[in-house]
């Protein structure tokens, strides 16, 4: 439960590598412009900081949750709200200690429970009860986690490509992302970038902020662990699974066959021709499709 003590007004941890600040933020603000919808934004305070939240769609839209794979911001989602706008009320969140403009400057999000207590406190915050939640990557792994701390929030749930959630990360991926954690530049990731992608198109200006993401001053990871399986099979939100077709990071066969086993109600589809860093950028007609249609 979050408290009544907020913290003084946010103070964000300085850049100290890289190109700085500056770049980061018009980088940020490029990919923003790319957003087909009107927006406003909003800066929610809590004992953990101050949350970036970017609001679109219809007022009385259905509400929908959006959280974002690790460094890639809010602004990922600039291919898939001109459809997801339309019925919803959409709320793409910036995780807290993770790169973007929200500011963790008070206590640490430092373990799974905290981060359900700062959504906790996002959702009253926000005035979300019976919300859908969408997340990709580590998002997905926070949407799910969430899902099953409070089921009565949560209306539906979506995972893009998640991670963690029912099988773990391939070897291969966790070794090549190993350099970005020892020394991190935009340079190592644009690097793992394009060996994750593969020769596939990546957006040229989301590409360049979530390389700048390398260098930019945020909380240490909390590391995902799998739910325990008797929470997954105890599981009452609807499901839907969606797998990048061309993912590296996973063994997608597995985390189908594993997520079904766990979750038998569960609905899976696999993605055409996306990686699984350009599940929401690239393609997206085929995603922005699946997620209409289950939402609906």
């Amino acid at each position: 439960m979050v408290d009544d003590a907020a913290p003084s007004p946010a103070t964000r941890p300085a850049f100290n590598t890289g190109q700085g600040e500056a770049e980061y933020f018009a980088a940020y603000d490029t990919v923003l412009a790319q957003w087909p919808v009107a927006l406003e934004s909003v800066d929610l305070r809590s004992p953990y900081g101050t949350t970036h939240v970017h609001i679109c769609g219809p007022r009385d839209g259905k509400p929908l949750v959006l959280l974002h794979g690790h460094g890639a911001t809010s602004t990922v989602w600039f291919a898939n709200l001109g459809e997801l706008s339309r019925a919803h009320r959409v709320y793409a969140i910036d995780t807290i200690g993770d790169a973007g403009r929200s500011v963790n400057d008070g206590r640490p999000v430092d373990t799974l429970p905290r981060f359900m207590d700062w959504l906790d406190g996002l959702f009253n915050a926000l005035d979300l009860d019976d919300a859908s939640l969408c997340g990709h990557s580590y998002g997905s792994w926070l949407a799910l986690n969430y899902a099953l701390h409070a089921p009565h929030r949560v209306h539906k749930l979506a995972l893009l490509d998640p991670t963690d959630c029912f099988t773990g990360l391939r070897l291969s991926y966790r070794l090549h992302a190993v350099p970005i954690f020892i020394r991190p530049s935009a340079e190592r990731m644009r690097a793992f970038i394009k060996r994750e992608t593969a020769g596939m198109p990546v957006d040229p200006a989301w590409l360049k902020l979530i390389c700048l993401s390398a260098e930019f001053p945020r909380a240490k990871v909390v590391m995902p662990r799998h739910p325990a399986p008797d929470r997954l099979r105890a599981a009452t939100v609807p499901t839907l699974l969606l797998l990048a077709e061309k993912s590296r990071a996973h063994d997608i066969h597995k985390v189908s066959a594993n997520a079904r086993k766990l979750m038998p109600h569960i609905a899976t589809a696999v993605l055409p021709d996306v990686s699984h860093h350009t599940v929401p950028t690239e393609n997206p007609e085929h995603l922005n499709r699946a997620l209409g249609e289950f939402l609906s």
